[in-house]
């Protein structure tokens, strides 16, 4: 058992909680780092890329002729030593950077985050968590009675497009599935604002609680 603070939107009064949580004994800070490596990885789009002699527009033609004129001997405009020529050995698009860890691992680093998450005092759970009708002035009022300032990342219980909708024009402010939480979300936020039950989802993902 884990004791969390609680905020009740309904009457915004806040409290503790006990949230059963299969968690590790110990913070897996490599694990953690592999992850957020990987992650980042993945994210790259890999758009730099410049071109070839093959790929420049222009004539072969030799500027001047080979011999006799007193100047270095040149083939072609399209030569990298040349200014808006080629470039040699640059960054092409056709690199990837993508891989992936090992689906067990990437659960123990999520389970480890979530756990330092805890450790640090920067987990609270909202309860009454609901909006009628899309509203980010309801949804920042929640964060400053809250107290959060800065990065916060919002787990539902499940996907809702309403509670969605509602925080996705706060700065700094992301909002994700409890099925879709990876450890990078949790370590790229400050605090973390879980929906009633939202936890106990994402633990039951963990190896420990398998």
């Amino acid at each position: 058992m884990v004791s969390v603070p609680t905020y009740d939107v309904a009457s915004a009064k806040a409290g503790k909680t006990e949230v059963s949580l299969a968690l590790g004994e110990q913070l897996l800070y490599r694990t953690m780092k592999d992850a957020v490596v990987m992650y980042n990885s993945n994210r790259r789009q890999g758009d730099a890329h410049t071109k070839t002699r093959t790929e420049l527009a222009g004539h072969a033609k030799k500027p001047w002729k080979q011999k006799k004129t007193g100047r270095a001997r040149a083939g072609d405009r399209r030569s990298p030593l040349w200014v808006g020529g080629a470039t040699t050995f640059g960054p092409r698009n056709t690199r990837r950077w993508v891989y992936h860890l090992p689906q067990r691992q990437r659960l123990v680093a999520l389970g480890s985050a979530l756990q330092g998450k805890l450790v640090d005092n920067e987990v609270q759970v909202a309860s009454g968590l609901s909006f009628d009708k899309p509203s980010t002035k309801s949804a920042q009022a929640i964060l400053d009675g809250c107290a959060m300032k800065g990065s916060v990342l919002v787990v539902l219980k499940e996907q809702n497009d309403t509670t969605w909708r509602s925080f996705r024009n706060l700065a700094r402010v992301s909002v994700r599935p409890a099925s879709d939480v990876n450890a990078y979300d949790l370590l790229a936020h400050k605090w973390v604002l879980a929906e009633e039950g939202a936890l106990e989802v994402l633990a039951a993902r963990l190896p420990e609680a398998k």
